[in-house]
């Protein structure tokens, strides 16, 4: 290659490495598989090897990727946390061994240790107490991560010995715990995590602490950075005393004499990472003696004595047998892939899902397709692309169903959504969602209904719907529990109790798709009664206050469905309440204002306090905005007080919230 045409690739270069590294390390949105981004830095490298002219100091070759969250306290770390250069071959590993030997004049020893696929973080103790945890950032200057970390159980708040120690470790979140989260993340109709490291990344580096601590967070400690009580002489033996202290340590780590052993132990975790409970993206390998790694030294990015090897993504052809679909709870019309079965990375994959119909257009997925399957991340299978050179025009176009494979009612794709989904309110995959929303604090409150009960009864087939409940008898519901009459009785009572709830919380409790709390108390409050709203015109839906036009069609399409009509007749049989009762109450005080609730309130919860400013007139907003009128602000207030005192906006305590609504 010329030196005109090197510089121009180079440049490049640059800027996808820049744009992806942003997406990985800041965004924790990966937009590129990591073999993919770590081809770009090979090329990279090599070119810069052969053209150091060309080389910049903004190229990711010079420094480390990643900078600070905004909201976040920064820190400069007192031992760099560099990162590694990466190898793909055993010839390249061969050449770092003759490297490091030359450089010596001796043969080294080496520690093997799985690369583990999360976010690096250091931890800082004081006298055995853990004071403060940061994120790498640049390897220089990372995010004070620590009420963040302190939600990780495997995290030592106090070591067995009282010294200073400063450690590395990988934040991470294991297989079955990821597939778990998403699991659920489908099912509360929320984005999908691309893969751990990024679920880890995201969750770690939340400004909600609250947030870090719901999700499945672990980490393993890898490394000692700084200790001034103790004194090591080689890598695995300060490994040794990491575990004494009380952290978690990487679980595979291998003592080898020689660079064959090393391919050996690389081969053996290559073989077996199927099978460890956490994704790892390679190996890494260490001088172990510490006197050694200060002879070797280090770049201004990586160290000498070290390097990880990468182990390239296994990727299998099959046959695209067929695309069915399947209905989630929450409605979504998912297409799976059924494949002749194949063995990838360890297991056997015959089936995956292909996401949307958006998905299989983009890769030009056609049923009879020869296939190339992979796994992402080492945890769940995709399908990379068709081999379209192996048609033979027999292949047949997929297209999305338009009414529910499992009930026959409509199926709709909203303008701007990629999920097509069911609008039966009786579909029975949907009922177990269902049957919870209505039942939940903000819809119907029904008190001992809860989950389990809930999946117990359509296990047992004791309901079907959410009419069912109401038809219930006392020995049902005591079948469920030992001694159950007390429970039966009471949830007996709620249920009755709840027939007499609010127009808004039966409308809401109905599950109709964009319909929350705030719209429901709109179109109660103006159609006053079930029957005025089902025979509402589109037009005049959208003309609903907090109804917007995809939550008119939403309510005009629920209403137009048979299911629809018959959950509605069943309710009205049962007594439920379908009229809006005017308030004695609502004199209109708050009439144009608009507040925002932020902290934690002392004499209500913030649903009450929400409530009372609805109910006398006003709105609530989850943010702050030129338009809010208060800002109610409680205990430990954050950025919504700021930003309220930033553009002048009235800021009152609960104590003045009490005086304007007496």
């Amino acid at each position: 290659m010329d030196k005109s045409k090197a510089k121009e690739r180079i440049e490049e270069l640059n800027k996808l490495t820049q744009y992806y590294a942003q997406k990985y390390y800041d965004d924790d949105n990966p937009e590129i598989s990591d073999f993919e981004y770590d081809m770009l830095m090979l090329e990279l490298r090599n070119l810069e090897k052969e053209f150091p002219e060309f080389i910049t100091k903004e190229s990711l070759t010079q420094h480390v990727g990643g900078t600070v969250k905004e909201g976040f306290e920064k820190v400069e770390h007192e031992v760099p946390l560099q990162s590694l250069q990466d190898i793909f071959t055993f010839d390249e590993l061969i050449s770092f061994d003759q490297r490091v030997s030359k450089t010596l004049e001796t043969k080294p020893d080496y520690v093997v240790e799985t690369k583990i696929d999360g976010l690096s973080v250091s931890l800082e103790y004081k006298n055995g107490v853990f004071v403060r945890g940061a994120t790498r950032g640049n390897g220089l200057v990372g995010e004070d991560i620590t009420e963040n970390l302190k939600t990780i159980k495997h995290i030592p708040k106090k070591l067995t010995e009282d010294i200073d120690i400063i450690v590395r470790g990988e934040v991470f979140i294991g297989k079955n715990e990821f597939e778990e989260m998403n699991r659920e993340r489908e099912e509360n109709e929320e984005t999908l995590f691309a893969n751990a490291r990024n679920a880890a990344a995201g969750s770690l580096r939340q400004l909600d602490s609250k947030i870090a601590a719901s999700r499945p967070l672990d980490i393993f400690i890898f490394n000692v950075q700084k200790s001034d009580n103790v004194k090591f002489t080689s890598h695995y033996e300060s490994l040794e005393y990491l575990k004494k202290l009380g952290f978690n340590v990487n679980p595979v780590v291998k003592y080898c004499n020689s660079i064959n052993q090393v391919i050996e132990e690389i081969e053996k975790i290559g073989e077996n990472r199927e099978s460890l409970t956490f994704g790892i993206d390679g190996a890494v390998v260490k001088v172990d003696n510490l006197a050694y790694r200060e002879i070797l030294g280090t770049t201004y990015k990586t160290p000498k004595w070290a390097i990880a090897y990468k182990y390239p993504p296994e990727a299998k052809e099959t046959l695209l047998k067929d695309i069915v679909c399947q209905v989630g709870r929450t409605g979504a019309i998912t297409p799976m892939a059924i494949l002749e079965p194949v063995k990838v990375a360890g297991s056997t994959i015959s089936k995956t899902t292909l996401h949307n119909e958006d998905f299989i257009k983009e890769k030009d997925l056609r049923i009879g397709d020869r296939v190339i399957i992979q796994k992402a991340g080492d945890v769940i299978p995709e399908v990379v692309k068709a081999v379209t050179e192996k048609r033979t025009g027999e292949e047949k176009i997929f297209e999305m169903p338009r009414t529910c494979p499992v009930c026959g009612a409509m199926a709709i794709r909203e303008e701007g959504e990629a999920a097509v989904r069911c609008m039966g309110v009786e579909c029975p995959a949907k009922q177990y969602r269902s049957i919870i929303h209505f039942a939940s604090r903000e819809a119907m409150n029904i008190k001992g209904l809860g989950d389990s009960i809930i999946d117990e009864l359509l296990t047992r087939n004791l309901i079907s719907n959410i009419a069912d409940i109401y038809s219930m008898k006392l020995e049902d519901f005591a079948s469920l529990k030992q001694n159950g009459k007390k429970f039966a009785q009471n949830l007996i009572d709620s249920i009755n109790e709840s027939k007499n709830n609010e127009f808004y919380r039966v409308l809401n409790g109905l599950g109709i798709r964009h319909i929350g709390v705030k719209a429901a108390k709109g179109l109660a409050k103006k159609y006053k009664n079930i029957d005025n709203l089902m025979n509402a015109s589109l037009e005049d839906l959208i003309s609903t206050e907090d109804v917007g036009e995809i939550m008119a069609e939403s309510v005009y399409n629920f209403f137009k469905q048979e299911q629809t009509l018959d959950l509605i007749t069943k309710l009205k049989s049962a007594g439920i309440n379908f009229k809006q009762e005017e308030s004695e109450d609502s004199d209109g005080r708050f009439e144009g204002k608009i507040f925002v609730l932020t902290g934690a309130l002392e004499k209500y919860s913030r649903k009450e306090a929400e409530e009372i400013i609805e109910r006398l007139g006003g709105k609530t907003s989850s943010s702050v905005s030129k338009k809010t009128s208060y800002v109610l602000a409680g205990e430990d207030s954050g950025s919504k007080l700021v930003k309220a005192n930033e553009l002048g906006i009235t800021v009152i305590s609960e104590e003045e919230f009490e005086e304007m609504i007496k």
